[in-house]
């Protein structure tokens, strides 16, 4: 198997591992982070009916006219305000976070701390 494969493999692992025990309901749904090698995703999902409240990527045309191009540790910062802010907009203050199996460093660690800086707590 390649190195590449084991690599998602254990993150996936991770990731199903977390999930299990973090779980988004309407009082506090879950904030979930993806990332890819060129973009960025975040999404607040309520687990409980299965639906997506808010998200923002490097995709967004309101990010995507921030950022200056790649996918790297500034641009995670304006996705994660991004998405804090339209969570407030939303009338959503507190969330689980759910950081996809990956670790807790890097780019999202910024995307989280932004997303607090603008306003959501967890």
């Amino acid at each position: 198997m390649s190195p590449k494969l084991d690599k998602r493999s254990a993150r996936l692992r991770r990731h199903k591992r977390v999930k299990k025990k973090v779980f988004g309901v309407s009082e506090r749904p879950r904030l979930v982070v993806y990332k890819s090698i060129k973009h960025i995703y975040a999404q607040i999902v309520n687990d409980q009916n299965s639906t997506t409240l808010v998200s923002a990527s490097t995709l967004s045309p309101d990010v995507r006219d921030k950022i200056s191009g790649g996918n790297n540790i500034e641009t995670a910062k304006i996705v994660g305000e991004a998405i804090g802010k339209k969570a407030i907009e939303n009338n959503i203050t507190n969330v689980v976070f759910d950081r996809g199996g990956y670790l807790y460093h890097g780019k999202i660690k910024a995307l989280a701390e932004s997303a607090r800086e603008a306003g959501l707590k967890f």
